[in-house]
């Protein structure tokens, strides 16, 4: 089973713009041991929508194993570059993560 992690930020709406291209950057240039390892990585502003609480950039991302994941918190170069640019944009609080081990999957 792959593990699926979900973030989101409350991105300033100038900022948004240049945190997608700093996205691009990371699955571009994010590698473990030589070879890519984020299995996929989708990235997008959320729209608007009074559920949404203020949180305005969501990102997921699969990795193939628990221990992928923690490279990626604790190791990945392009991952600390990310967080190094987002602090930059002025990002009120922490963002937040979830992630999970799928245990209903379906493409209808």
């Amino acid at each position: 089973m792959t593990i699926t992690r979900i973030t989101m930020f409350k991105c300033p709406d100038e900022h948004i713009k240049q945190f997608l291209e700093d996205y691009k950057e990371l699955s571009a240039t994010s590698t473990k041991d030589g070879k890519p390892y984020i299995l996929s990585l989708a990235v997008g502003p959320a729209k608007p929508d009074a559920r949404s609480q203020g949180w305005t950039l969501v990102s997921k991302s699969e990795f193939a194993s628990l221990g992928d994941m923690k490279y990626y918190d604790e190791d990945c170069e392009a991952h600390k570059s990310l967080k190094e640019k987002a602090k930059a944009f002025g990002l009120p609080g922490a963002p937040l993560t979830v992630y999970y081990e799928p245990e209903v999957s379906a493409k209808i």
